[in-house]
């Protein structure tokens, strides 16, 4: 066919479960690891919505060792029978059919995280094979497919034992042909967002199994608090200020469940839910509930005159620093922006939430006078902390007289001026900086050195990390500005690379630096611009041949290889004791150079980590270290 003929013969209909194999993105976001996991968030969430529904109190998720993956609950199990009008088994046709199933319904599901019909059947559309097994309507039923399609018509097997649970079985293992070929499932991942499930729906036995390992690792969760367990368990390293301001409601027929604390760290924790799914991107129901944070405590300050006439409102950051404030709405008809479920749009939250935290807030605020003049004056100290750290950013960022951002004297540039073509090594110490100078790529590659370790900026305030040199020169050779009046329009390289010793010095400044971007410039993780260079730990020699490796376990792979043979091992302490040559060839010559990108996965489970290995509390800090100490003996580094 000509490349310019056009006509009806052109247009092209996907037909079944062809499109989600096609564009799995539009459905599961995407075929990388966060894409894997989405998988067994829509079937766990098709459980969720059956106790939800008050009809089921047991989930079991089972990671086996060939990657495959079980789901299991007690509910009523999937109607098994002919559908009205389709004439096809329902649980059939909820597998192999878009925008079907009971969540439109609302006389069977009051409120569900499935919205669109579309997750059981899109998983099973990127599965190598699926086998559902429904116990229901005194018999065991099931099917299998592969990649989609029926192998055979619903079985009827053996019949329940008289006192035998109903429920539901979906055992899948997704397409390698889809995925991308590193993708496996992460027991961390999993763990932390069952948890949450767990705390969002209390009440509810959740079990996950990694069989991978030997012996395989377990978890259960089971959590009657709710999501008052929930703030808690997120403040269990942190110093509080008062206990749990906590309320439960339902008002229009929408259910809101709200759990606040504040505490003596300077990290706002913010987690948002919609029908027990995790809202990252926030939403409607995260806006009314900060916006009843600043409502109240201003009313409170000024009525109590904490406030005086001539002095300004709180401003929504002052009244969210230290907070840990988690907010689950369940509505019977959401709006998500998108399949994934990132953030709830329903525009009525918002007043219903503001409305709910308010009058708890209040309330709890005139009956505990202490600990309302506690939050308070943690809001004024804020509330002037930020204001020193204004005019401290305004002097980082103030512009020359051509209009153009002052750059570090330290700053080695690139010629090219394409943001997104260039990219900028952050190096630890001015030695591998000179020598990282000399081995660049000067066209595309910049080298910004810094001088020792820069502020541990988990414990200090914005008005004490502005007036920190290296944080200074780090700001300003990006071009974004941080905290509230970050742009990241402004980037002035596509790629930030963290670049440091391979030793505990440089694995600490690297720490220090990702505490940094995480708390003050997330956009640079989130929009995939921060990684992490990997210079190597050896270099073997026998005559002319050279090999470099780059973890022990290579080394010794490397060592029998040259058995034998008389060899010279050097072993690379730190950057410096690279030459201009060793350092392009090893770590940035983007031909054979190896980079982690920095992700983040799970919010919880990152805030938690930054929080307890560089906050002000010791203990959480020492258990962690004196917990991994073996295993860091054995890691390959």
């Amino acid at each position: 066919m000509s490349p310019d003929k056009y006509d009806a013969s052109s247009i092209q209909v996907l037909k079944g479960l062809e499109a989600v194999r096609r564009r799995p993105g539009m459905y599961v976001g995407g075929t990388d690891i966060k894409a894997l996991h989405h998988l067994v968030y829509e079937i766990v969430d098709n459980s969720i919505d059956e106790a939800l529904a008050g009809r089921c109190d047991r989930i079991d998720v089972t990671i086996h060792a060939d990657d495959s993956v079980r789901v299991t609950d007690n509910g009523v199990g999937i109607p098994v029978a002919k559908h009205p009008t389709e004439k096809v088994s329902a649980l059939e046709l909820v597998h192999t059919t878009l925008h079907a199933g009971g969540k439109f319904d609302n006389d069977a599901y009051k409120v569900s995280g499935g919205l669109h019909g579309v997750g059981a059947a899109a998983v099973n559309a990127l599965s190598e094979w699926m086998e559902v097994t429904v116990k229901r309507d005194g018999y065991v039923w099931t099917q299998r497919y592969e990649r989609g399609i029926p192998q055979h018509s619903v079985k009827r097997g053996r019949k329940l034992a008289r006192d035998e649970a109903t429920g539901t079985s979906t055992h899948f293992k997704f397409d390698q042909a889809i995925f991308e070929p590193e993708a496996t499932y992460k027991y961390e991942t999993l763990l932390n967002r069952f948890r949450e499930m767990a705390f969002v729906t209390s009440g509810i036995f959740l079990s996950l199994r990694d069989e991978h390992t030997t012996p395989a690792q377990e978890m259960n969760f089971y959590f009657e608090g709710g999501l008052k367990s929930f703030v808690r368990y997120l403040n269990r390293n942190r110093q509080v200020l008062h206990e749990p301001v906590y309320a439960v409601k339902e008002s229009d027929n929408i259910e809101v469940e709200l759990a606040i604390q504040y505490t003596a760290s300077m990290v706002t924790s913010e987690f948002s839910f919609a029908n027990t799914i995790n809202t990252p991107d926030g939403g409607t129901h995260l806006t009314g509930l900060r916006t009843a944070l600043t409502r109240v405590l201003n009313t409170y300050a000024r009525k109590n005159s904490f406030l005086k006439d001539k002095d300004p409102n709180f401003s929504s950051d002052d009244t969210r620093e230290g907070v840990t404030a988690v907010v689950s709405v369940k509505h019977p008809d959401p709006q998500f922006e998108s399949q994934t479920k990132v953030k709830l749009m329903n525009a009525e939250v918002s007043g219903i939430v503001s409305s709910i935290a308010g009058e708890a807030l209040s309330t709890y605020l005139e009956e505990n006078p202490r600990a309302a003049k506690n939050i308070i004056e943690r809001c004024l100290t804020s509330s002037r902390a930020r204001a020193a750290a204004k005019k401290a950013r305004e002097l980082v960022m103030r512009k020359s007289a051509l209009e153009t951002l002052t750059l570090p004297g330290k700053l080695a540039d690139c010629s090219e001026r394409d943001p997104m073509k260039c990219e900028v090594y952050i190096v630890e110490g001015d030695s591998a900086g000179g020598t990282a100078k000399q081995g660049r790529d000067r066209h595309f590659q910049a080298i910004l050195p810094l001088r020792g370790k820069i502020l541990n900026t988990e414990r200090a305030r914005l008005d004490k990390i502005l007036a920190n040199k290296e944080v200074k020169a780090l700001i300003s050779a990006l071009g974004t500005g941080i905290g509230e009046s970050t742009d990241m329009s402004n980037l002035r390289y596509g790629r930030v690379i963290i670049m440091t010793d391979a030793d505990v010095d440089g694995s600490h400044i690297r720490t220090l630096l990702l505490t940094f971007f995480f708390r003050y410039m997330p956009q640079l993780i989130e929009r995939g611009h921060l990684y992490i260079a990997q210079p190597p730990l050896y270099q073997l020699r026998a005559g002319k041949e050279k090999l470099y490796t780059y973890t022990e376990s290579q080394q010794a792979q490397a060592l029998k290889k040259f058995a034998g043979k008389k060899y010279h091992v050097q072993r690379y302490k730190g950057l410096g004791e690279m030459n201009a040559e060793q350092l392009w060839e090893t770590t940035m010559d983007p031909g054979s150079r190896t980079l982690l990108q920095v992700t983040v996965e799970d919010a919880v489970i990152a805030d938690r980590t930054f929080d307890m290995l560089m906050g002000s509390e010791v203990a959480p800090r020492r258990r962690f270290i004196t917990t991994h100490a073996q295993e860091v003996r054995n890691l390959d580094v």
